[in-house]
């Protein structure tokens, strides 16, 4: 009988030896440090040690006799239970052979007594695909010396017969004593003069397996877990590793209000202190770092064949980057949605507190302020639970919550990871949620904006939609979606479309950047104002002010594309009108006042404009990492309101000048159709340009000499109109006869699905249609292709 393991020694099919946790490390240790993955070593006390120790302090009989006095019904004397069976095994000792083994395999991998050990709780039972057993067993952080370690073990062993974890295995379906418990002993990482985080390699909320998911925050990685911190977030484009120079296609600062450290208190040691103002203002990982991290997580997901949740540390003395634990992923290795909800607010109202969210839905309750386990009482079946962060002794009362919100934690915390078991959403890292709510209130709590979580006072009212997520049967006519706001965009890549038929770049400018690139690139230039003063504090990070246009704008796109790769997305380069262009920080210094904006300097004419030029190289740069540096070169791009054909050849030789070459990387560049010079010119245009697409509004604006503002003549706006319907069919059947693709993004399809009809029935490659209307329409596109009269 063994009762300790070496990680030299352990694979993955020792489970019933050392535990899942364990035989992770070891199978790591063992087949994954030849690919260059750092996995700490260390050694597994046994699930044969347990039994022995429980057989030589004759504790099973004991334990069960006390557990068999348990009111499975109302769980009233579960504390009286728990304590008592936690003071059995407390009272116990490690027998002598146990301890001989411990200390041997101690001394093995901390010769010079110069390493501290995590020591760490490792059941037989825990990350199966039906019950993770989060946080139910106890870790031991920072633990030097023999006699800390024998100790830690046998709190391991305490940790089985915690309340929470009595609680959890009812819940589950497990009997006491057939969990069997092994303790991993591994060197810890000096994370606490580091960094330390969790990463997916799947999209958590999603299931997208195109990205790996990262988060980081400063010190060690249980603030992270726990949910104590709002952490850094990084997306890493899985197809990009390897093959291409930057594999980080979106990111997002966390406040990382605290790190966890060391501390010189033996009572207590481990510390949570505030981080500086400097360290939640930068990055906890380097760019560097964070492509190693994606590699090895990369590696570590093919190695085991399912999605995976990774812990990682980085060690602040020696700077190297370690694998402290893997598991599968269990949310979404075996769940395949056939349907899927989608959640849209009737009632126009501000929120209240916004965070991260964890799922998709909307629902709204009565908050209930929870501070401790001592407020379980109060907590009724739907309430909404508020708190600072969860703790794993609540997992009985989150089973009541109809949500959860936080004030810390990002969506790796305890609050995320039990939301998503028990099926219900989450908002978490608001700051503000106990402060802002109070016990009794109805509130909305709403998922429904892409990352966004908010909480909205009083009970609003929602519609929901059920989308049918079952292959589609396939159609000629290609249906797709039109974007704006990036963060829906793993959510909508779910949908049963061929891509992205127009993202536009306008929502990521005045939402994300918010500054105008000509702002950004004359700085110096611009009068003292307090547009400038604006300026200066977001980007104050950036030693080159343009790159935080670039940045923004290319990590958004690359968001998107990530989400729907290889499927097309299609970006239009910015079509702002000169109005909105004011809108923007320091766009007032740059923009005409002009009489109709909607026909002047905007489009094509701008982009190769001398003041606008170098605003549009930003775009392009932006575009060019995208594509060229990232490997997302299923972007392709769009250029809006060209007037001319000798305008079309301007800004490809602009764009070429600013490395972005039509041909190039397989880049493609399409032309909005939506003057009537380019259905006039339709053949000549497409001789420069690899398609078109169709924007209906400004197409039947033109058309019919109509202001598509003006509520007066609003009646006349009107995209079935004979007039329109002709250039429509103009320009299909011309871009036909050139051999070129053509689509339709406009609103029309959306708004009038009888539109479709006509649009199959000329030859149209694709239709875009806004989210809500994806379906519909491709019930119409089927209908028409097969031509049925019920379109």
């Amino acid at each position: 009988m063994s009762f300790v393991m070496p990680f030299g020694r352990i694979h993955h099919d020792d489970i019933a030896l050392v535990g899942t946790k364990n035989a992770s490390l070891g199978e790591m240790f063992n087949t994954l440090t030849s690919a260059g993955i750092r996995i700490p070593d260390g050694f597994a006390v046994t699930v044969a040690a347990y039994h022995y120790f429980l057989a030589t302090n004759r504790l099973e009989e004991k334990l069960q006799e006390v557990l068999d006095t348990l009111d499975t019904d109302t769980l009233a004397n579960l504390p009286e239970v728990g304590a008592a069976c936690r003071a059995l095994v407390k009272d116990a000792e490690l027998h002598a052979n146990i301890k001989v083994e411990i200390l041997a395999a101690y001394a093995a991998v901390n010769p010079d007594a110069k390493f501290t050990f995590a020591v760490r709780s490792s059941a037989t039972a825990e990350d199966l695909p039906e019950a993770s057993f989060a946080g139910q067993h106890e870790s031991f952080l920072n633990v030097g010396g023999t006699d800390e370690l024998l100790l830690a073990i046998q709190n391991c062993y305490v940790s089985l017969f915690t309340d929470r974890a009595i609680k959890y295995r009812l819940d589950n379906g497990f009997a006491h004593m057939q969990v069997g418990l092994s303790v991993g002993v591994q060197r810890m990482v000096r994370a606490d003069l580091g960094s330390a985080g969790v990463a997916f390699t799947v999209d958590p909320e999603s299931g997208n397996d195109q990205v790996i998911y990262l988060t980081s925050a400063w010190g060690l990685g249980e603030n992270v877990g726990q949910g104590a911190v709002v952490p850094d977030e990084f997306y890493i484009f899985k197809a990009a590793i390897g093959q291409y120079p930057r594999t980080i296609v979106n990111r997002r600062l966390g406040a990382k209000e605290n790190k966890m450290v060391y501390s010189e208190d033996k009572e207590q040691p481990l510390a949570n202190v505030e981080t500086t103002q400097a360290e939640r203002s930068q990055y906890s990982l380097s760019d560097e770092d964070v492509q190693t991290l994606g590699a090895w997580c990369l590696h570590i997901e093919q190695h085991y064949g399912v999605p995976m949740d990774i812990e990682w540390a980085k060690d602040g003395l020696s700077n190297e980057l370690f694998i402290v634990h893997a598991r599968a992923e269990n949310i979404h290795r075996n769940h395949h949605e056939i349907v899927l909800k989608e959640y849209h607010l009737r009632t126009a109202a501000k929120p209240v507190c916004k965070g991260s969210a964890v799922g998709r839905a909307v629902v709204s309750g009565r908050a209930c302020i929870v501070n401790s386990l001592a407020d379980a009482s109060k907590v009724q079946l739907g309430d909404i639970i508020i708190a600072d962060v969860t703790n794993s002794d609540w997992h009985a009362m989150l089973r009541r919550a109809a949500s959860i919100v936080t004030n810390k934690g990002g969506r790796t915390s305890h609050a995320s990871i039990v939301a998503r078991e028990l099926g219900i959403h989450a908002v978490v890292g608001t700051g503000n949620a106990t402060t802002k709510l109070h016990d009794g209130q109805i509130i909305t709590v709403a998922c429904n904006n892409g990352g966004e979580g908010r909480i909205y006072d009083g009970r609003l009212e929602w519609q929901e939609t059920v989308i049918d997520l079952d292959p589609q049967v396939p159609t000629r006519t290609q249906p797709m979606l039109i974007l704006g706001n990036p963060g829906r965009a793993f959510s909508l890549a779910r949908y049963p479309c061929q891509g992205i038929g127009l993202l536009r770049t306008e929502f990521i400018i005045a939402n994300n950047i918010r500054i105008h690139p000509m702002a950004l690139v004359k700085f110096a230039a611009l009068p003292d104002s307090q547009d400038k003063q604006a300026i200066e504090a977001i980007t104050r990070n950036q030693q080159d002010k343009k790159q935080y246009f670039i940045d923004l704008l290319a990590e958004a796109v690359a968001l998107v594309a990530a989400a729907f790769y290889p499927r097309d997305v299609i970006v239009r380069m910015s079509d702002f009108k000169s109005s909105e262009y004011a809108q923007l920080l320091g766009g007032l210094t740059f923009e005409p006042k002009e009489e109709n904006p909607m026909l002047g300097f905007r489009g094509a004419s701008r982009y190769c404009h001398p003041d606008y030029r170098d605003g549009f190289g930003l775009e392009c740069e932006a575009m060019r990492v995208v594509r060229n540096e990232m490997g997302l070169t299923n972007v392709k791009l769009m250029i809006p309101y060209c007037r001319t054909v000798e305008e079309g050849n301007k800004v490809l030789q602009t764009m070429a000048s600013f490395g972005l070459a039509r041909g190039d990387n397989g880049l493609e560049v399409y032309v909005m159709a939506e003057i009537p010079s380019n259905v006039i010119l339709a053949k000549e245009f497409a001789e420069i340009f690899d398609g078109f697409s169709i924007g209906s509004n400004d197409l039947t604006q033109l058309t019919l000499g109509i202001d598509r503002d003006s509520v007066t003549i609003s009646e006349l706006f009107d995209e079935n109109n004979p007039a329109v319907k002709k250039m429509l069919s103009m320009v299909i059947r011309e871009a036909k006869a050139s051999g070129v693709k053509i689509g339709l993004c406009g609103q029309a399809p959306s708004d009038y699905p009888e539109f479709v009809r006509f649009l199959v029935a000329e030859g149209i490659d694709s239709i875009s249609f806004n989210a809500d209307a994806l379906l519909k329409g491709i019930e119409k596109i089927q209908s028409a292709e097969a031509g049925r009269p019920d379109c």
